[in-house]
């Protein structure tokens, strides 16, 4: 099959990222022929560029003229969008409606129902715009890059596609990353006999190890959304010292740094490449994960589960779906770094029962995660778009802007 990738890609790497490479070299793997068409949001550096970029989401005329190029060059079979926005726009799915080639979209998070695209505002799950049919609070809230007027553009986007059917019509197959996704998708207007879960995958098959070195590890952003507050604060609250090694840069770098100046328990790593998080979750006890957003699949839980470390995460969304309470894991309110202190005590002070975790969280991985799998999963979702009738209709881009 001839698959024409699209994506664009964020200005700091991240697990989006990560997965359309993944994706597209298990499928080279299998002997798919794949041509990525990418757009880069390094240009995005001020609220004038964020609001250009925003303006350009509805429907970019240059994007449709490079992609219908890439359809007559390439001529894929199918096209999968990882991510339109903002510069690609969906401009891309009429390229391939006019066609009829099929598209695959992948809900890598909440942008067709948030602006913000995260379902958080001020470091809380914020369900305000969903059902709405212009999404107001979020242009008051200027919940995009803190601009009223870019979030405006964005919220008029999601109007405007939704106002013509733009994800009915064009999209064969989206594919959500967990069942918790999935139903907040169909809560949010998709079409639900169009949206299939299929994970996130560990694109290598590591050993299983025994964590003897007895730390507890976090890797992530450094950022309010991923509960960094929570997590410095129950290290405050520990009874028993435990030592807690971090990995990741980000915008709470600083404050970081600063918990591990005042608590020799802590101790930042800074950035650290993928083999070396894989060292790193060889030797220890557990992972943390205190995420406060909804979050979409984290990649990080399923290399852990890859390496039979078990997971103390907060319960809520995606975290609460992979990480089985008291099998793969254990789960904690969100924001409450009290109770996640008190889940690290029992953890280090309940030995057999971690162990029964780690063999637990392996099995997950081998079950779920795993690439065959994965490329099974992705195999019948390309067949199932194939399958779909196909309707060539010349689109009006005029209706798209509003």
């Amino acid at each position: 099959m001839r698959i024409l990738i699209v994506h664009n890609r964020y200005q700091q790497k991240g697990g989006e990222d990560s997965v359309v490479q993944a994706e597209a070299g298990l499928l080279r793997n299998r002997g798919h022929e794949i041509e990525i068409f990418e757009e880069s949001n390094d240009s995005i550096v001020g609220k004038s560029e964020a609001l250009e970029a925003a303006l350009r989401c509805v429907y970019s005329l240059e994007t449709r003229r490079e992609v219908r190029a890439r359809l007559r060059g390439f001529q894929p079979d199918l096209v999968h969008v990882h991510n339109f926005f903002p510069k690609l726009s969906p401009s891309v799915h009429y390229a391939c409606h006019r066609t009829a080639i099929p598209l695959v979209q992948t809900l890598h998070n909440y942008r067709l129902l948030c602006p913000a695209a995260t379902l958080l505002r001020d470091g809380k799950v914020c369900e305000d715009c969903m059902g709405k049919v212009i999404p107001w609070p979020a242009v008051q809230h200027g919940c995009y890059r803190q601009s009223r007027t870019a979030s405006a553009a964005v919220a008029n986007m999601l109007f405007a596609h939704r106002a013509v059917a733009t994800w009915t019509r064009t999209v064969s197959r989206f594919i959500a990353l967990t069942e918790f996704a999935r139903q907040k998708f169909i809560a949010g207007g998709l079409p639900a006999h169009k949206i299939v879960v299929k994970p996130n995958f560990v694109t290598s098959s590591p050993a299983r190890e025994e964590g003897h070195d007895g730390y507890v590890l976090f890797v992530g952003r450094l950022s309010a959304e991923k509960g960094i507050d929570t997590l410095l604060e129950a290290w405050a609250r520990l009874k028993t010292k435990r030592p807690l090694k971090i990995v990741g840069e980000g915008p709470l770098a600083s404050k970081v740094q600063e918990a591990a100046f005042r608590n020799p328990c802590i101790e930042w790593l800074g950035w650290r490449g993928a083999e070396e998080v894989s060292r790193l979750m060889a030797r220890a006890a557990f992972l943390v994960f205190p995420s406060v957003w909804y979050e979409g699949f984290p990649l990080v839980l399923a290399e852990a589960f890859a390496a039979g470390l078990p997971v103390i995460a907060s319960r809520l969304g995606a975290m609460a779906e992979v990480v089985t309470d008291r099998k793969a894991g254990l789960l904690f309110t969100p924001g409450r770094p009290e109770e996640l202190a008190s889940m690290v005590e029992w953890a280090f002070t309940n030995p057999i029962e971690v162990e029964r975790m780690r063999s637990y969280a392996r099995s997950e991985y081998e079950n779920k995660y795993t690439a065959e799998s994965n490329y099974a999963m992705l195999s019948e979702i390309y067949r199932s778009a194939c399958d779909m009738p196909q309707v060539n209709v010349q689109p009006r881009p005029q209706e798209a802007i509003v």
